[in-house]
This record gives structure tokens, sequence and C-alpha cells, in this order.
């Protein structure tokens, strides 16, 4: 299963019946779980360790050096789930240890080509990054999230769960979930209500999340009485729960 033309460190681990393509190079501290498939010269350095049945494309780079000028050297490393996809050219960095030492992805995501994961980023399960989308240092993007071609999100910047990037969208604040976003800077759009139709969301949950929406971005009121109304819904209403709690854990302020 592991191409003669491949070069595998000595010190990484990897399970019985891992493909590995031809030219395609594996360094020291990397561990790779069972199923996985490694493309012809794909890298992967360690500290670095990829779950069960995960697909790196031809050239696709993991693991290596966070691009951070404070690095020096430490051992930070590599977390990934399982059923991930990196497709060609996708870069994806280790972490600093300014910044917890660790960059992690979850499981069933799926990133497509030219696609970048900077240091200590955390990405949730079933994201899709498209081509080109990239993530600066210490960004959050939480479950399902999408992000078209071409859209950026800056550092130290958190995406909520179920929230669409449109194309070429500039991300500079925090974005709650369940939001459609577009532009330079991004600005909110509305729900993203066919994603969440898409996931078994029922039409009473979406004219719920309709509702707050309204209520944080048309209703005139100030963030803090906004988060207060709509957490008195979240008894009622349970779907609003991870919206409430992300407005009030927000860094960057969130986009408005």
């Amino acid at each position: 299963m592991i191409d003669a033309r491949a070069v595998i460190d000595a010190q990484a681990e990897l399970a019985a019946d891992v493909e590995v393509g031809a030219f395609a190079i594996i360094g020291a501290h990397v561990s790779i779980g069972p199923g996985c498939r490694i493309g012809p010269h794909a890298v992967i350095n360690g500290p670095t360790r990829l779950g069960a049945h995960n697909h790196v494309f031809q050239f696709a780079s993991l693991g290596d050096a966070p691009q951070d000028k404070k690095y020096r050297g430490e051992p930070t490393r590599l977390e990934i789930g399982d059923h991930n996809t990196f497709r060609e050219y996708c870069t994806v960095n280790r972490g600093t240890t300014h910044g917890g030492g660790v960059t992690r992805i979850g499981s069933d995501n799926w990133f497509m080509a030219y696609t970048h994961v900077a240091h200590d980023s955390r990405i949730g399960d079933h994201c899709i990054l498209a081509n080109f989308a990239t993530l600066g240092g210490h960004v959050e993007l939480g479950d399902w999230v999408i992000m078209a071609g071409f859209s950026g999100i800056h550092q130290f910047c958190k995406v909520g769960a179920h929230c669409f990037l449109g194309n070429n969208t500039a991300v500079t604040r925090d974005v709650p979930p369940y939001l459609m976003v577009t532009g330079q800077p991004a600005q909110p759009h509305s729900v993203n209500a066919e994603g969440l139709k898409r996931r078994g969301f029922t039409p009473e949950q979406i004219r719920n999340l309709r509702n707050a929406y309204r209520v944080l971005y048309r209703s005139g009121l100030k963030l803090a009485e906004a988060t207060e109304q709509l957490q008195a819904l979240v008894p009622s209403q349970p779907e609003l729960k991870i919206f409430v709690d992300f407005l009030g854990n927000t860094t960057r302020s969130i986009v408005r």
C-alpha cells in the first residue's frame, strides 16, 4: 500500500492499511490512522496526528511550521479527526506556543484546492472551505460552516455554526451562528435558511432564527439589549442557545 518511492521517517506511525503515493514525504512524529490515503508528492510533517479515513491529495502540505515570525522551532502539533478531505495544494500549519500549541481540525470536513489553515486555528465538523479560502491564525469555525471561494477570515475571529460566507468575503469581526454574510468587510445578509433546511431544521425553527436575526439586526436595540431579549426565548426555542451563547463570548465584536 506504500509506494517504494515514498519517503517515510522511521519515527512515523502508519496504520497497516494506509496508502501512500509516489514521492510523498511523511516526517517524524506523524501518526496516520486506518483507512487514510496519502497522495503522491503530499508532505506531512510532525508532530501531526491524522485519525481514520482521511484523504490527502497530491501536493497538499500538512503539519509544517507555522507562518509566525515569533515561532522558534518549538514542538507544537496538528490534530486532525476522521473522514476529512484535503485537496491539491491545501496547506495546514501546526500551532504556536503562544496560541495553545495546537491547530485542531474535527471530522468530515472538506478542504478544496489552495485552501489555507493557519496556526492555532480550530475547525469543527462538517465544514467546507472552497478553493482559495483562507484562515488567519487563531481562527475558530463552528460546525457546518461553508466558506465560498476566495473568502478569508482575519486572525482571532470566530465564525459560528451553520454560517455561510459568500465568495470573496473578508471577515474581520466575529460572525454569529446561522448567518449568511457577504462583502468586504463582511456584512450580515440573512439567516442561512437553505443550509438549515438541508440539515433538518424545521420550518418553525428557521422562523424562530429569522426572528432572532431581526431582533439583533433590525430592531435598533443595542447588543446587550438584544442579547437579553433573545436569552429569554431560549427555554422555548432551544435552537437559539448557541446563538445567544456566541453573543456572550465574542472577542472582536460581531458583524453588524
